[in-house]
């Protein structure tokens, strides 16, 4: 399981022509699945990303967690992070869960993260959307259940 986390000044997605989620400071989470993930990578990065220490505190250096500033999570399901471009001009999705179980998958990382008292918005999984990002910072990283 991958995902590209993006801290946020804030962020929303829409899809036709709606806002479906939208969140003020915090972190958009683009979350995507591969064969054999389970609820095992699931708990691992959901942890990782409530956990991580990307934002402020009073001195200016990256110490607290989106949970100590009281931040909101977007997550968004992406299956092109397990595209494959290594050969040719068109990606390969292969490696890339099957939809049903992504979702399943999707939907409890979703729920993990709210089981922590954080809010969380959501995409409409397999839906044409909209993401309008405000990174702040910039600040981007690419976290992977496979390389912990």
């Amino acid at each position: 399981m991958r995902v590209v986390l993006q801290r946020v000044r804030d962020a929303s997605v829409e899809v036709e022509g709606k806002i479906v989620g939208q969140i003020g400071k915090g972190m958009v989470l683009l979350l995507g699945a591969t064969i054999g993930d389970s609820e095992k990578e699931v708990v691992y990065l959901a942890d990782k990303c409530a956990n991580l220490r990307i934002f402020e505190d009073a001195q200016g250096k990256m110490n607290l967690s989106v949970q100590e500033i009281g931040g909101e999570i977007l997550v968004i399901s992406q299956f092109t992070l397990y595209g494959d471009t290594r050969k040719g001009r068109r990606p390969s999705f292969t490696e890339a869960m099957e939809p049903k179980e992504a979702e399943r998958l999707y939907l409890m990382f979703i729920d993990y993260l709210k089981e922590k008292g954080l809010r969380v918005e959501q995409g409409v999984f397999g839906a044409k959307m909209l993401v309008k990002i405000f990174n702040d910072g910039p600040v981007t990283f690419i976290l992977d259940s496979k390389e912990k």
